[in-house]
């Protein structure tokens, strides 16, 4: 057995090249790109958003002018325990908080959290709050009424 059968391989094997013709190794003239189209030939730089000539979507839909479309979800406002102990009113609703200027008009919904302190007796009437201020109201000598 000779020496040159023993000894190992010094050079890899090249990459084969697409689309550098039929001497490559790999493709030929299409080089995995298809027969014919747009997107066969070079340069074919089309848009994701491209519909093939067909009317593109953003012109399809009506247009939709200004912020205000998309607030159709009014959020909940927030009231803290310390806003409540400085109200006026022993009765606290929706409509109490809207005349102290507490909360904006647009609101439609309103919860109490437990941020602050409360020492009065008050009664909340369809508001929604949270367990830590359930149990401070309550210790206060208040009710909640759903």
């Amino acid at each position: 057995m000779s020496l040159l059968n023993t000894l190992s391989k010094i050079k890899s094997s090249s990459k084969k090249r697409v689309g550098r013709g039929y001497g490559s190794g790999k493709g030929g003239h299409t080089s995995s790109a298809g027969q014919k189209g747009q997107k066969s030939r070079g340069g074919a730089k089309i848009p994701l958003w491209f519909e093939g000539g067909q009317l593109p979507l953003i012109k399809r839909l009506p247009m939709l002018r200004g912020k205000g479309k998309l607030s159709v979800v009014r959020p909940t406002a927030e009231i803290s325990l310390s806003e409540i102990q400085a109200m006026k009113a022993d009765v606290i609703t929706l409509d109490a908080l809207k005349l102290e200027k507490l909360i904006e008009k647009k609101f439609k919904k309103a919860k109490i959290i437990a941020s602050g302190e409360i020492t009065r007796k008050v009664t909340i009437k369809g508001l929604r709050t949270s367990q830590a201020a359930k149990k401070a109201i309550e210790k206060a000598g208040g009710t909640i009424e759903n």
